[in-house]
């Protein structure tokens, strides 16, 4: 069983690759799991996840992306020696074709893969994910970043508070328009491409797909709505 996707089957990670020839992109799709989706719970979106979205509703990309969990959590060691060779290949793939090589290993988890010194061993090569955890924006190597997703959920507003300054966060909204502003900051099409994202510094627009369109638990926004987020004492 191969860990890594290189061939941007994955609808995101492909619209990603079209932004040039001089970019090569690497992705791990698992199945959600609580244990490896810390923050789900709180902020509402471990039921209506991407899992539901795109080539996820097919039952065989399902179970690919189960095995990959079942991997994960029976035999971690052995998952992470597998990851480590094929992101080595992948390294030397993208020096022989002299693009630059940016891998995402988080598609629909939030693996803190920085505490596994995984970023760190392939200096080369560039991470990014988004996160539930603010935590994870400490001590993050310089080949590691990260956004940020939101929730309006009540349990999730410190979170949000907690948010580092410049720091885009993703916002999932309900139907196909995005705002251009929500909240007071400007709102760029999130859809579009994962490495635009990185620096926006602002609120990264996501359209629901999947189980997420019938979202009502505040996960999903509506863009029609002045959301406030208060923390609690």
């Amino acid at each position: 069983m191969k860990l890594l996707n290189t061939n941007a089957s994955n609808t995101k990670i492909k619209k990603t690759q079209t932004l040039g020839d001089a970019i090569r992109l690497a992705s791990l799709s698992m199945m959600p799991h609580i244990k490896i989706c810390a923050g789900s719970k709180a902020a509402g979106c471990f039921e209506d996840c991407l899992k539901s979205s795109g080539r996820g509703r097919f039952n065989n990309v399902a179970a690919a992306r189960q095995k990959k969990t079942d991997y994960w959590l029976q035999n971690r060691e052995g998952f992470l020696l597998q990851l480590r060779a094929e992101l080595s290949n992948f390294d030397k793939l993208c020096t022989r074709q002299n693009v630059t090589g940016w891998v995402r290993l988080n598609t629909i988890s939030d693996i803190d893969w920085e505490n596994f010194d995984i970023p760190q061993a392939f200096p080369n090569l560039n991470f990014y994910d988004y996160t539930k955890r603010v935590n994870r924006f400490q001590n993050l190597p310089d080949n590691y970043r990260l956004i940020l997703s939101y929730s309006g959920r009540r349990q999730y507003a410190k979170t949000v508070a907690a948010r580092p300054a410049g720091v885009s966060m993703a916002v999932v909204f309900k139907g196909d328009n995005l705002p251009d502003i929500w909240n007071g900051e400007r709102v760029i099409d999130g859809d579009k491409s994962d490495l635009i994202n990185l620096d926006a510094g602002c609120i990264v627009g996501l359209r629901a797909k999947g189980k997420a369109k019938t979202n009502n638990n505040d996960f999903v926004v509506d863009p029609n709505l002045i959301t406030v987020v208060s923390v609690a004492a």
